[in-house]
């Protein structure tokens, strides 16, 4: 699903413009100043943005200006009531799409968005230098694009650590496919996955009769991926015996199958993967550190979603199609509201998380776009620094007026309203700001607590 940044001081033609583009299946997010744009703009990538030139405080002319080195690759449509050739010809300079003078009619500005959109290479998937294993295009997940294209073609041993459901294994993969052994066997294995008594056999094989029930030679991971890749999901668990194995055939390129007497030489690249924070491992004892620092020589860290929110909308368009088809259903798009949901959470399950929100939406949803209700966010959250502060019996949550001349001086509704206020801003902080979350807390439907938010003004 295309985005789209609508920026203008105009609250009514804010709302006309999200309304029009949203018909025409676009994610619309909207900004009221030059400035509010700008940190949208920092935070996401669009596709597109549409704002007005004469504004209070930064112009659109000045926004273009800043956005342009951003996001180069975001186009712009200056709207303005006030038709001025140095504007449309300064616009125009520093690399505006199109520039159009209000009135203008729908089919107007229908015709130059789908213009502007035919510019743009299609949003969400493949970079320009064709990552197509990892969607993304927010700076952190650009500078592991680069680390990639840096370390594929060398046979230097890669570590790849970051939280679970992250897409570590995706990072793993592009890197073999970029590599000098990318037709040879890309071997991937899961060291938690397999009962410890099994793991050595695994990894390096076993010959015949070498334990009960062995009625032929096995070859082991390491085997397999001779000349290739083996990649090593979740090498924190390894048992002591197992990491000094490992380290064998990462100095000597040698390794023994279980119940054999002979040694067998191999010429494989290992990746390892780990959720585990390895420095930590090594200090307490559980992880050997020359293993460390043979794994490690290239350490490639993969952001949690919440810390490259930009990618939300990306995921969100690839998991739509992914899922529309697999369930048979004709779901294309979801809410701005919806939207606004998921930009707001923390996704502590990750890529992972988003997958299963959008799989579970797809299939509830009985219409063509996804709505609030039926995006259902996990309960358990993380937990983050300055947690909510509980109050005590002594410590009432919020005061409504200090004594009985007050509250009546105030009267009925400044202090209803006042409560209403002081309760959102409490629901919200616990929940961590998700407007979903606290919704559910104030036992009030999402839209609802849109519009008072709007009406206490709090962001």
């Amino acid at each position: 699903m295309a985005s789209i940044l609508v920026v203008d001081d105009e609250l009514s033609m804010r709302e006309f413009l999200t309304i029009l583009l949203e018909k025409e299946g676009y994610g619309v997010r909207a900004a009221a100043d030059g400035k509010s744009a700008l940190a949208l703009l920092e935070a996401q990538p669009f596709d597109l943005v549409i704002s007005d030139i004469r504004m209070p405080g930064m112009t659109g002319l000045e926004l273009l200006a800043r956005s342009k080195p951003l996001r180069p690759e975001t186009g712009v449509i200056m709207i303005t009531a006030f038709a001025s050739p140095d504007d449309a010809v300064t616009a125009m300079k520093n690399g505006a799409f199109d520039y159009i003078t209000k009135p203008f009619n729908v089919d107007e500005i229908r015709s130059v968005v789908r213009a502007a959109m035919k510019k743009r290479p299609t949003a969400g998937t493949v970079p320009e230098d064709g990552f197509a294993e990892i969607i993304g295009r927010s700076p952190e997940m650009m500078k592991i694009f680069d680390m990639i294209t840096k370390i594929a073609p060398t046979p230097a041993n890669v570590l790849i650590y970051g939280e679970s459901g992250t897409g570590k294994e995706l990072v793993a993969q592009a890197i073999h496919n970029r590599s000098r052994v990318a037709a040879n066997p890309f071997v991937p294995i899961t060291c938690s996955a397999i009962p410890e008594s099994l793991l050595e056999s695994e990894l390096f094989g076993h010959v015949k009769g070498s334990f009960t029930g062995t009625i032929a030679d096995k070859a082991g991971l390491f085997q397999q991926a001779d000349r290739g890749t083996a990649f090593l999901d979740e090498i924190g668990e390894l048992t002591p015996i197992i990491q000094t194995k490992l380290l064998r055939v990462l100095q000597e390129r040698e390794f023994m199958p279980v119940g054999s007497t002979r040694t067998r030489q191999v010429n494989v690249r290992i990746i390892a993967a780990t959720n585990r924070v390895l420095e930590q491992e090594i200090i307490s004892g559980r992880f050997r550190e020359d293993l460390y620092y043979r794994l490690a020589v290239v350490p490639i860290r993969v952001p949690p979603l919440r810390e490259r929110i930009g990618d939300v909308p990306l995921r969100v368009d690839h998991f739509l199609k992914k899922y529309s088809t697999l369930l048979g259903k004709e779901v294309q798009t979801i809410s701005s509201y919806g939207m606004e949901v998921l930009m707001q959470y923390d996704f502590p399950g990750n890529v992972r998380e988003l997958e299963n929100i959008i799989e579970r939406g797809v299939a509830l949803e009985s219409s063509n776009i996804i709505l609030p209700e039926n995006l259902i966010l996990s309960l358990h959250r993380q937990e983050k620094t300055g947690p909510v502060r509980s109050a005590t019996a002594a410590e009432p949550l919020f005061v409504a007026a200090r004594d009985e001349d007050e509250l009546f001086a105030r009267g009925l509704e400044e202090v209803l309203q006042r409560v209403e206020k002081e309760m959102i801003l409490h629901a919200l902080a616990r929940a961590d700001n998700s407007k979903m979350r606290a919704a559910d807390l104030l036992k009030l439907s999402f839209r609802s607590l849109r519009y008072k938010t709007k009406k206490h003004d709090i962001d």
